[in-house]
């Protein structure tokens, strides 16, 4: 992706028959943010015409970005049918899907279907819209659980502007995309109740410092099956400063990603789960929550006592495990997470015994020590 302006951006491409290249360059795809001149300069007017642009595209003051995109962050990936497609979008008009030709890597433009938000040129809008913090769109489809998963970056991309990553899921390629509630963001107005918010602000023991704007993420699927994110993550020390980082994540029951507290270390689960007496005990618990803020999810203790009971900091509630299974249940202040347990390495190299449990879109990560 390339831009000029804020939102005057275009998706471009090269080939080549070798992953190390040399590429060449085979054009630009998808335009946005032209004004009643420029769009002679794209490739638009070879998909709608002129009076499509202007009752659409454009508005009073140029383009139209609160319903349409800004072509930037895509990304391509295969659906269980083996299609090729790409998403993409960044704030404006909100996160954008089309199907790319295998063969070309070009544009399968859709016929126009305004009822279903499909546009003939930008494609099917997914979700966002009227410059709400939304970016960085990637989807990953796991064949165990049968879902495609729609990860989003919300917030402003600096240290304290709580950028922070989101993740829905759809049975289906072009949704709709829901989350833990079955619901999705409205296009306009407050969307930090929506989507389950995996990682944002937050500190824990052996971190020399709080992790902050943990965010843009893209994620895999390893040939051991093992699943991870990759992001970015800033840092509480008044720069803005940053470094990727690799984390494991696992599918709960109900098949909500749970991403592990620490980053990837190697670690494998359990899959006949773990002895009580290994999860029991006290554990520095940190809950993500779901506000948009530079505000740090700093660490309290919980309990896991062997009587199935939860208790510290003022805190009463229950936990279980599933038999044979790393599956477990963590219940407080009224609320039921789900998710897992395992034993990783934290970042100083410490053993600990971990858990990463969702519910109501928050992610709360406990560390046994």
């Amino acid at each position: 992706c390339t831009t000029s302006t804020w939102n005057a951006s275009n998706l471009c491409y090269a080939t080549s028959e070798n992953v190390e290249g040399p590429y060449e360059w085979q054009g630009a795809l998808i335009y946005s943010g032209f004004s009643k001149k420029t769009v002679h300069d794209t490739n638009v007017l070879d998909v709608v015409d002129e009076d499509w642009v202007l009752d659409n595209y454009m508005g009073s003051d140029g383009y139209n970005f609160r319903k349409y995109p800004n072509a930037i962050d895509p990304s391509i990936f295969f659906d269980e049918d083996g299609r090729w497609w790409m998403v993409y979008g960044s704030w404006s008009g909100g996160m954008y899907l089309l199907e790319l030709d295998v063969n070309t890597g070009k544009v399968i433009h859709p016929e126009a279907d305004p009822e279903n938000n499909v546009d003939p040129y930008y494609g099917k809008c997914l979700m966002g819209g009227g410059h709400s913090s939304m970016e960085g769109p990637y989807i990953l489809y796991d064949d165990k659980s049968g879902y495609y998963y729609l990860f989003v970056s919300y917030g402003s991309l600096t240290t304290y502007g709580g950028y922070q990553i989101r993740v829905f899921r759809s049975e289906t390629v072009d949704g709709d995309y829901v989350d833990m509630n079955g619901q999705y963001p409205p296009n306009v107005g407050d969307h930090a109740l929506y989507g389950l918010k995996m990682s944002g602000n937050y500190m824990l023991p052996s971190l020399k410092r709080a992790y902050m704007a943990t965010g843009h993420n893209s994620a895999f699927i390893d040939d051991d099956g093992k699943m991870y994110v990759v992001y970015h993550t800033r840092f509480d020390d008044g720069t803005e400063n940053h470094s990727p980082r690799v984390k494991q994540f696992f599918l709960n029951k109900e098949g909500w990603p749970c991403m592990l507290p620490y980053a990837t270390n190697g670690e494998t689960i359990s899959e006949t789960g773990y002895e009580k007496s290994e999860v029991e005990g006290r554990y520095y618990v940190v809950n993500q929550g779901t506000k948009i803020d530079a505000k740090v999810a700093e660490p309290f203790i919980l309990y896991l006592a062997a009587d199935g009971k939860v208790y510290g900091d003022g805190i009463e509630g229950t936990w279980t495990t599933t038999k044979d299974s790393y599956y477990m249940t963590v219940s407080y202040k009224n609320k039921e997470y789900s998710g897992v347990f395992c034993k990783m390495l934290d970042e100083a190299g410490t053993e600990v015994m971990a858990f990463s449990a969702v519910g109501s879109n928050e992610s709360v990560w406990g560390v046994k020590y």
